[in-house]
């Protein structure tokens, strides 16, 4: 055999490798960049594909041989509205028959299914007109039932209204199907979350990043309800967003480790700033993300659906908002964990839990720490949206640039 190597390959050991950054920047699998390349002309003859695991026609997403038991088993029931819908019915309809029986059968005796459906804790003492609700255990049982209530309603807007939408506008490949349904559900999440964030802080001392009251008072552990159902409501969306990724029931993007590492950190925000009291803070950091996910979500589907000229101007729209609400108002939150931290009052500088006080000297760096590690993820991918503006303005008209036969991730 020939130890000699063909000019051909000699060539391509010389060749050089693109820089990593360049290759996110052309990668169609990465969450932020992919959506934003040229996409197939609408009413090109493109065929639809059946290669990802997480996508469905319609609901038929169980073989005759499955069904609730083996979802259950699998964890399927994450992605599939049938199982998700099944779940959520069981405890609604014995939420349901108690309210009709419990009168005739066990009269004066608290539904015991009302913690999974509504918020629990409500102080006894706080006022009828204007009530407040503490945390505690059930709060879990809470987050378990919007669990399965979030794996149902993303899959419901993806598949019926996501879907029709996009073959509507000539997207017909599984892969692009799917991940127009996934912004439409962002879209709508978090243009939701974010208009309900806005309505939340205005009830609030902390109205537009009053930053001094993050800590004026502290611990804040008596909740507006209207805060705590949004607390647990995020919770529970961004656990299920984790789930889904963690037990890899999609076909994970190309940029897996970088989503991973977000939703942990998110989640230790989440998780972290319940349990010591940070609601308003933790308020604070939900807003400034929301706002300009949804823009960003926004943005997306303008280009999967061939609107070249309006997603440039929705681009520079979203560009303005990440800057302000992920950046500015970033900092802003920053800023004030360290200069404003000792505004709370001495008593309650101190780690004692039973008080509701956990924040002693050294839990400073504790809470600077991970929204530092957001501030850094949101930096990597502020250097990747500047990219995609510029060359959205350099490439306005678009042409077919990609081959029927490419892959869609």
């Amino acid at each position: 055999m020939s130890t000699h190597s063909s000019p051909n390959e000699k060539l391509l050991k010389r060749r050089p490798r693109a820089s990593s950054l360049r290759r996110i920047e052309t990668d169609k699998g990465h969450h932020l960049t992919g959506p934003f390349m040229a996409q197939t002309p609408l009413g090109s003859n493109t065929p639809e594909s059946c290669d990802s695991p997480g996508s469905s026609d319609g609901f038929r997403m169980i073989r005759p041989k499955e069904g609730l038991v083996a979802d259950l088993f699998s964890a399927r029931w994450v992605v599939n509205p049938v199982s998700s819908f099944k779940l959520l019915m069981i405890p609604v309809l014995l939420y349901i028959n108690w309210e009709l029986l419990a009168p005739y059968v066990a009269p004066g005796f608290p539904n015991p299914i009302a913690p999974l459906l509504f918020i629990s804790y409500r102080i006894p003492d706080s006022s009828l007109d204007d009530p407040r609700y503490a945390k505690g255990y059930l709060d879990l049982v809470f987050l378990a039932f919007h669990i399965v209530f979030y794996s149902f309603l993303r899959q419901f807007i993806t598949i019926v209204i996501c879907h029709p939408i996009a073959r509507y506008f000539g997207i017909k490949k599984r892969g692009k199907l799917d991940r127009f349904g996934e912004q439409g559900y962002a879209l709508l999440y978090f243009a939701v979350m974010g208009a309900w964030g806005y309505r939340i802080m205005g009830q609030l001392p902390t109205w537009w990043y009053r930053t001094e009251f993050f800590w004026i008072d502290y611990p804040h552990w008596q909740m507006k309800p209207e805060l705590k159902r949004y607390f647990l409501m995020h919770a529970s969306y961004w656990c299920q967003q984790l789930i889904v990724l963690l037990l890899r029931l999609e076909k994970p993007r190309k940029d897996y480790n970088e989503l991973i590492m977000h939703h942990f950190v998110t989640l230790w925000l989440i998780g972290w700033g319940y349990l010591i009291n940070l609601t308003l803070i933790g308020h604070a950091i939900y807003m400034s993300m929301d706002i300009p996910d949804a823009f960003l979500a926004f943005s997306k589907l303008l280009n999967y659906m061939g609107w070249h000229k309006l997603k440039v101007f929705s681009l520079a729209v979203f560009l303005v908002a990440w800057t302000y609400f992920r950046h500015w108002l970033n900092l802003v939150i920053l800023w004030s964990i360290w200069s404003e931290f000792d505004l709370i009052d001495v008593s309650n500088r101190v780690w004692a839990p039973k008080t509701g006080a956990w924040l002693a000297w050294w839990m400073k760096y504790q809470i600077v720490f991970p929204i530092s590690l957001l501030q850094l993820l949101n930096l990597f991918w502020y250097y990747l949206i500047w990219r995609i503006v510029i060359r959205s303005l350099r490439d306005v008209e678009v042409t077919d640039v990609r081959s029927d036969d490419e892959d869609d991730d």
